[in-house]
């Protein structure tokens, strides 16, 4: 039986896997990432793409019954990503990315050439979502326009050594380099209403991909992707509210209530004055919070 699917903006996780490594897209799902991305690009080399692209319609089939969000990145459309799209369409895939986006007409030319494979595979017309991939200066300073180009987009995502690249930045652990390109992306996704995925943490460690993950929970995303399965566990950890989370938001809510019935407009609570924003803030928590549990019990089902 098919599993219920995981909304886009409730999704957290967003694994990055090598597109022609059957052992590792075959247990791909139990790594517990919200999304899976079938690679074509850089993870694929030219030779292997033939390979990856046979694996389409099987492998996102297995994986929709595991209750995953699929997706896949092709190639730049003037490169291989034409041949991509029309090998894996076959497979309906849930998202479609796009590497290497610098301006919004790639989103359009990629809006048409899904449009076109839907109609000749025979699948529901706007029923597959875009996903802009941010990897240069160019791109993230028209990421609005970008993730607006289309009705698709459901969300841009960050990518972070290209775009290091393209700046000239030298890459460390710590992010300092792409500290502001994370808090611009994140300015232009929400005005933009689509979801922000991070940038992946390209260090093995647990440690750093968990402060690197709080970090950016910090500047308010709530999606990241991967490219290590074993930081999907960690990543979702961070970035669902946690009990305690949870009850100091509950706790917010009910001492502003208690206020406003008291025709008051705020109120203080641990030595903090709670105001309208604070009280929003915790709603959304909140709900956020129920709305995840509520899925993971759902995919669990």
């Amino acid at each position: 039986m098919m599993r219920k699917l995981r909304p886009a903006p409730l999704c957290r996780s967003w694994l990055f896997l090598e597109g022609a490594n059957e052992d590792v897209l075959q247990h791909a799902a139990a790594s517990g990432a919200d999304v899976l991305i079938h690679e074509l690009e850089d993870f694929t080399p030219p030779p292997l793409r033939p390979k990856a692209r046979a694996l389409a319609a099987e492998l996102y089939a297995a994986w929709r019954d595991q209750g995953v969000m699929v997706a896949v990145r092709v190639n730049p459309l003037d490169q291989d990503g034409m041949d991509d799209l029309a090998a894996v369409m076959r497979g309906r895939p849930d998202i479609v990315a796009l590497p290497k986006v610098a301006e919004p007409h790639h989103v359009v030319r990629l809006d048409e050439a899904v449009t076109r494979f839907e109609r000749d595979y025979g699948i529901a017309e706007g029923s597959t979502s875009l996903l802009p991939n941010i990897e240069f200066a160019r791109g993230l300073v028209q990421t609005g326009a970008i993730a607006m180009a289309s009705r698709r987009v459901i969300g841009c995502l960050m990518a972070s050594e290209d775009l290091a690249a393209d700046l000239g930045a030298e890459r460390g652990s710590d992010g300092l380099e792409l500290a502001y390109a994370r808090q611009r992306f994140i300015v232009e996704c929400r005005a933009a209403d689509v979801v922000a995925v991070d940038c992946p943490y390209t260090w093995s460690d647990a440690e750093g991909v968990e402060r690197d993950t709080i970090w950016a929970r910090g500047l308010g995303y709530t999606a990241k992707s991967l490219v290590d399965p074993a930081h999907a566990s960690i990543v979702n950890g961070v970035l669902t509210p946690s009990e305690e989370e949870m009850r100091q938001a509950g706790r917010i809510v009910a001492a502003f209530e208690a206020a406003r019935t008291k025709g008051l407009g705020r109120v203080e609570l641990d030595g903090s004055l709670l105001e309208v924003p604070t009280y929003s803030n915790a709603k959304r928590l909140i709900a956020r919070g129920e709305a995840l549990r509520a899925i993971d019990r759902d995919v669990r089902a």
